[in-house]
């Protein structure tokens, strides 16, 4: 929220704006501050009196809402990048994922089952499939979906290999919680 920093580039103190936005300025401060949620009603107050638009009022000040940072996690060798934002369309997760953990020797502790059903596009290199007793190798261009109830783990094949997921709540937290 950029309330506080568009009030104060005007020079207003919490009382004017406040008065202006027809809110008390307690609740104007803990909206600032994040203490209280905001409503649409007085978002658009707000909105009004600082002469802004609903969207120029909740855009970051920052590139945070726009460039998507990668979280690499050494231990699994793999590297995410969350391109859905706040649960994407149904509860569903879409991300980006590089895959450096090559495929071979696999133990049963390293399949993971959980509820729902995963989905993945490779987008470069190739994956191994893990599912159950089978191993399918999935190529650039190529999707795979699967029920995750299934014991599953994908591996990169001969290198490096890049996919994009879409993942229900359950895979999100088993996948791409680091």
């Amino acid at each position: 929220m950029r309330i506080r920093s568009l009030r104060k580039a005007r020079g207003w103190s919490l009382d004017n704006l406040a008065e202006r936005a027809g809110i008390s300025p307690s609740q104007l401060s803990r909206i600032e501050t994040g203490h209280r949620r905001l409503s649409l009603d007085q978002l658009t107050a707000i909105s009004r009196a600082l002469g802004k638009s609903l969207d120029e009022l909740v855009e970051s000040p920052d590139d945070s809402d726009v460039v998507i940072r990668p979280q690499r996690d050494e231990r699994s060798g793999l590297t995410t990048w969350l391109l859905s934002k706040d649960d994407g369309p149904h509860g569903l997760t879409v991300g980006k994922v590089r895959i450096t953990d090559q495929a071979g020797e696999i133990a049963p502790d390293d399949l993971g089952v959980h509820p729902g059903r995963d989905w993945f596009t490779v987008l470069s290199g190739a994956v191994v499939l893990y599912l159950g007793e089978r191993v399918i190798r999935v190529e650039a261009g190529q999707a795979a979906s699967f029920s995750t109830m299934t014991p599953h783990a994908l591996r990169s094949d001969r290198g490096p290999a890049e996919i994009l997921t879409i993942l229900d709540r359950n895979g999100e937290c088993s996948h791409l919680s680091t």
